[in-house]
């Protein structure tokens, strides 16, 4: 029976099958000198025979951003980690019916462990990162420990939770850094996206320049939607040095830019009074627009002659937008528009009724669109009565922009892995409960220890994790208390899961190192304190289960059996399992089914388990941990 391997998705092993897939001739057979195992490793020197006239010379001069740690980042988001995802069932909000997510842990790990689940299953990311100031993020500065030392690498945070390492401006790597955390996550971000989907990015002056050039790279060039300037400020800093610094920059980047356009905005009142009805059309308003254009053409240059008998020629190296022909035509269905006096220079007349139903946006949103940084602050002390706990929260109102013109409909996920004070969830909730949808949100946020004598700290508040699901609470609770679509699930709940080190023992999967001393203890592969439902949601990381799909325990033949998503996948971690139990279990006919390796009564009932689904439920995908 084949074990599952319980660490995160090898993204290299993916690549290297999809280089096989496209050169069969560069992906060879080679014994791995440890383990002495057959892997299948890339040819190089048949690559490059392969590619020679696109192979850059080494030490050739090209373009592109470079750090020093980049590859140490690239390596990172490569390397897989012997991680899981551990429920908090006590923390969550309505656990057994959400199909929200909040995770708790660093965003690189979790989004590892996301890969299985998610991939290409995102329509919308939307990231506020921690801004390059100095102090203020925390990042995994030394990746050439050994696997084993980054695999019992946890939470970038020390036994007291406190920060492992600040980026100060004094340090060497000030930007490095900073650009080191971002791509690692950038690339893991990328391929959770779908093909229609979109990634929005928050950014302040400091790292733009660099954030674009890292996003070219990762998403390409040709995806590059917009840069949009957000004014996040109403008013002027008097006390600024230079300038008053009011806004940022949100860079927006498709997966495929073919695949996906943004959703136009809903014509606004003001926009909708522009047009008037001068001359009584039955075809309602309309408003003028300029008959001329910029692009010469020879064949548009003619003269008109207006009905007062005026004539009238293009502008100076300008020439009319339609030939002479179609002018006619359109004179003749009443669409130029001459002034009431029939002598003005003609214009085209644009009916409202004609126009589309919404309106491309602007890379420059203002503050009375979108809200503004003192929004967003209100928003949080109004639901935490009074205080707020985050500086510089984003206001609803930007996140709501942002989903709507991201186009995310309904069982849409919108991913957020750097959560902050929980706004995109927020924003989420208010967005469903206004058309119905039911948009399913997911959230990363690194359980970074508060002060105690802070404000938060104070409060009761022990990490900026549980600001993030008490603002979520709130606000799931502030929405259900006002008026809402009546096709609304009214979904506020989410699932808590935390980034913990593996439910398997360390040692289980290197026999080549085990002593002797060591086989008592690996009668039972499975760590002291994890329970049957912590194996099971990392059987869903491992195996790619969504992980808000139903769950229901039951008791088949005096053993705990879960069902999830009625026979999307059955699992049974008791001991003593029985082949008549094996056989009740088969007649489910599951999709997928796993047990505990050393959990049958025998070995014969284990040798027999594959061939007793072979005959009842040949479909059913069998494997253990």
């Amino acid at each position: 029976m084949e074990k599952l391997k319980m660490t995160s998705k090898a993204t290299v092993a993916d690549n290297v099958e999809s280089l096989r897939h496209l050169f069969p001739s560069c992906v060879t057979e080679t014994t791995d000198t440890a383990s002495g195992s057959t892997e299948l490793r890339v040819d190089f020197d048949a690559l490059r025979q392969e590619l020679q006239d696109y192979i850059i010379d080494e030490g050739a001069e090209r373009y592109r951003l470079d750090w020093p740690g980049k590859r140490a980042a690239l390596l990172a988001s490569n390397a897989p980690i012997a991680k899981t995802l551990r429920p908090s069932v006590e923390e969550s909000s309505e656990f057994h019916s959400t199909n929200n997510l909040l995770i708790e842990g660093d965003n690189l790990d979790a989004l590892k462990l996301l890969q299985q689940s998610y991939l290409g299953s995102v329509k919308l990311i939307y990231i506020d990162p921690p801004y390059n100031t100095g102090n203020d993020f925390i990042y995994a500065d030394d990746f050439s420990e050994s696997a084993g030392d980054y695999f019992e690498k946890s939470l970038q945070k020390d036994t007291e939770k406190n920060r492992l390492v600040a980026n100060t401006d004094s340090s060497g790597r000030f930007h490095s850094a900073w650009l080191s955390m971002i791509y690692s996550r950038l690339r893991l971000a990328r391929s959770l996206l779908r093909n229609d989907g979109v990634i929005f990015i928050s950014i302040d002056d400091g790292e733009v320049h660099n954030l674009r050039k890292i996003c070219d790279e990762i998403f390409g060039e040709a995806n590059f939607v917009a840069n949009v300037i957000w004014e996040k400020k109403y008013a002027p800093s008097n006390d600024a040095r230079w300038f008053s610094d009011n806004h940022d920059h949100i860079l927006v980047y498709a997966r495929e830019k073919n695949a996906w356009k943004p959703r136009a905005l809903p014509r606004s009142d003001a926009q909708n009074e522009r047009y008037t009805n001068r001359d009584n059309d039955l075809r309602g308003p309309w408003k003028s627009s300029d008959l001329s254009v910029k692009s010469y053409s020879a064949a548009y240059d003619y003269e008109i002659v207006t009905p007062s008998g005026r004539v009238v020629n293009p502008p100076h190296g300008s020439c009319w937008r339609v030939s002479k022909a179609r002018f006619a035509e359109m004179v003749k269905d009443n669409r130029i528009w001459f002034g009431e006096d029939g002598s003005n220079v003609p214009s085209v007349k644009r009916f409202l009724s004609e126009v589309k139903d919404g309106v491309v946006p602007l890379t420059i949103w203002k503050f009375q669109e979108v809200g503004h940084n003192q929004a967003g602050r209100q928003e949080i002390k109004r639901l935490f009565g009074g205080q707020a706990y985050f500086d510089g929260p984003k206001p609803i109102s930007l996140l709501r922009r942002i989903i709507y013109l991201s186009g995310a409909e309904n069982d849409d996920i919108i991913l957020d892995f750097f959560a902050g004070s929980g706004t995109t969830a927020h924003a989420t909730f208010e967005a469903n409960a206004e058309d119905g949808a039911s948009r399913r949100v997911v959230l990363v946020q690194l359980d970074e220890h508060i002060d105690p004598s802070s404000e938060a700290g104070k409060a009761g508040f022990a990490n900026i994790s549980d600001i993030t699901k008490e603002r979520i609470r709130l606000s799931g609770k502030e929405v259900l208390s006002a008026s809402y679509h009546a096709n609304w699930n009214r979904d506020v709940g989410f699932r808590v899961f935390k980034v913990d080190t593996s439910n398997m023992k360390d040692v289980y999967y290197r026999p080549d190192e085990l002593k002797q001393s060591d086989l008592l203890d690996m009668v039972d592969n499975v760590k002291e304190g994890r329970t049957a439902e912590d194996l099971l949601f990392q059987v869903l990381v491992d195996w790619g289960v969504d992980l808000t799909l139903p769950i229901r325990r039951e008791t088949v033949q005096g053993k705990t059996v879960f069902f999830v998503d009625d026979n999307a996948l059955v699992a049974c971690f008791d001991r003593g399992v029985s082949e008549d139990l094996v056989k009740e279990l088969a007649g489910f006919d599951p999709l997928r089914v796993v047990f505990r390796d050393n959990g049958f009564v025998s070995d014969a009932v284990k040798i027999n388990v594959e061939q007793i689904f072979r005959q009842l439920s040949p479909t059913t995908d069998v494997k253990s941990i």
